[in-house]
């Protein structure tokens, strides 16, 4: 069958690697990703090896968002590990590169080596290029707050078209420091991506030079049989903690570092993304919630620069790369390529605590996340305005309903509850567009994209469709957010209050199946479940029945 497929014998007697790519049609993010496939192909037969590639799947978070569509991209991320863990085991293949661009592909493919610990890496297929409006950088971020300004009357239809004509001009990931680009840092500094491969942006000429090095490198990796787990320890996962928290990154790093834990065996909670987070400061001045993007980050100096400023801080742990360098030995190579002060020294630093914070109380025992980009503020405390998904949110947001102190409070959007956790993007943008974003405060079992700023808190847990705190609150209640002490909390009496439930929605089987097996926010929104004695946080998605 191989013969068959054109492979010669001396094909079949080198190391088989997979190539694992999430190519598709669909998005800007994916689509470059046929052609970045031949150069690590070519890097691979170069350096001893046969690639065997295959495809799996993309669901674009940008183009779902708001929609019915955005439940499956959370979904997605447990399809594509399966999809890869199937494929390279059902072929006794020997390693895999995984080949990745939008959201939850990049947390897929690292969370596939993790679960086969087999040798390999993860190759991200680059960031876009911004467009330009009026000698202006844009990114996909500002399309939907134009739609928020449109609706406020502050911009015409011809306007609105401008942005979104302009927003995206070729192939590559959303721009700023959104998901996409959190990741792809996170996963450099897990040392499971060679660093100066993942930043270089999508159509750079120089990015085909770096998916070859790739392509070497695996079968390395292989022929000494270093696999996956021995880059995925604790140490690690705090540095790629400290690398979103320097970089005010994307919340959802917080659902795939714990996923990812998870499928490599490694104790690894909410409380060790807080502590990490508390004690790094933001050392890059990145959208959303500054003004760079990650294609100036790399012209900077990218993240080599970064892991330098942060070990002369005292902020990160040396652990080994797949490049054969340590961390540390990766930032003895950096350069400052830029006087813009994209990356910054810690001692000045724009902000001194990292952009997230792990938040716990009355409404969130389990633990929530705040995401704190593009908001000073420490404290907020207001009237709750309560909405039974994410629609209703945005429908009153663009009707002109909320007042400045409200709290909106969005539920029933949870892994089970949604089901597939839908990112709240339109509304968060829509906040911003009317001119709230530093008056009002978001609270959801929901989560966000990366491209959110503002005093929004997601991932409250355990989620309402679970009978959890969001569940009793009525409009009115008052809801304190409190970030020294770790808080949020109402000062209404929830115990004599019957629980508000919501059916969940019609949903395909695919969706039906996820609502049954998945976890809580606050364990990764992983699915499958553990063997007796398992302590949860502490069993891999390889160690469940």
């Amino acid at each position: 069958m191989l013969k068959g497929a054109g492979f010669t014998d001396a094909d079949l007697q080198k190391p088989l690697i997979a190539v694992g790519n999430t190519w598709s049609e669909v998005t800007p993010c994916n689509t470059h990703l046929r052609e970045l496939a031949e150069h690590v192909k070519r890097g691979i037969r170069a350096a001893g090896g046969t690639p065997i590639e295959f495809n799996t799947i993309v669901v674009s978070d940008g183009i779902t968002m708001g929609t019915d569509g955005m439940r499956g991209s959370l979904v997605s991320r447990e399809v594509i590990t399966d999809s890869m863990e199937l494929f390279v085991t059902s072929h006794c293949l020997d390693g895999l590169i995984a080949i990745v661009g939008c959201d939850k592909t990049i947390p897929a493919g690292v969370m596939a080596l993790a679960r086969m610990d087999c040798p390999g890496l993860v190759l991200y297929g680059g960031a876009i290029q911004p467009g330009n409006v009026d000698d202006r950088d844009v990114t996909i971020q500002d399309v939907f707050e134009a739609v928020g300004a449109h609706a406020a009357g502050k911009l015409d239809d011809a306007g609105l078209t401008r942005v979104e004509n302009a927003a995206c001009p070729g192939a590559g990931a959303c721009g700023g420091q959104f998901t996409a680009n959190t990741m792809a840092t996170a996963i450099s500094f897990l040392g499971i991506s060679p660093m100066g491969a993942s930043e270089v942006p999508a159509t750079d000429r120089r990015k085909g030079d770096e998916a070859e090095r790739c392509g070497r490198m695996v079968v390395e990796l292989v022929k000494s049989e270093t696999t996956a787990r021995k880059f995925l320890t604790k140490a690690a996962f705090e540095n790629a903690v400290a690398s979103a928290a320097a970089t005010a990154g994307s919340t959802n790093v917080v659902l795939h570092l714990l996923a990812i834990a998870r499928e490599a065996n490694v104790v690894f909670t909410l409380d060790d993304i807080d502590r990490v987070s508390a004690k790094t400061p933001v050392i890059a001045d990145l959208k959303p919630g500054g003004r760079y993007t990650a294609v100036d980050m790399e012209s900077a100096g990218g993240m080599r620069l970064l892991a330098k400023e942060l070990f002369a801080a005292g902020l990160l742990s040396d652990v080994p790369t797949v490049s054969g360098k340590s961390l540390r030995e990766e930032s003895e190579l950096a350069e400052r390529r830029s006087d813009r002060a994209v990356i910054v020294a810690a001692s000045e630093a724009f902000k001194p605590r990292g952009g997230l914070a792990v938040l716990r109380g009355n409404l969130s025992p389990e633990g929530c996340v705040l995401k704190l980009a593009g908001s000073g503020r420490s404290f907020h405390e207001g009237p709750a305005r309560i909405f039974d998904g994410e629609d209703a949110a945005f429908a009153a947001v663009q009707e002109g309903k909320m007042q400045p102190g409200d709290v909106i409070v969005i539920r029933f959007e949870g892994p089970k509850g949604g089901p597939g956790m839908r990112e709240m993007l339109a509304v968060t943008a829509a906040i911003v567009g009317r001119g709230l974003g530093d008056s009002v405060a978001l609270v959801t079992d929901g989560r966000f994209s990366g491209a959110t700023y503002g005093m929004m808190i997601g991932h409250v847990s355990p989620e309402a469709c679970l009978g959890g705190p969001l569940a009793y609150l009525r409009d009115g209640d008052v809801v304190r957010i409190d970030l020294e002490r770790r808080v949020l909390e109402t000062s209404a009496d929830l115990t004599k209050r019957e629980r508000v439930t919501r059916p969940l929605p019609r949903m395909g089987r695919t969706l039906a199946k996820y609502a049954h097996l998945v976890s809580s926010a606050s364990e990764g929104a992983v699915t499958g479940f553990h063997l007796p004695g398992m302590s949860s946080g502490n069993a891999s998605s390889g160690d469940s029945l």
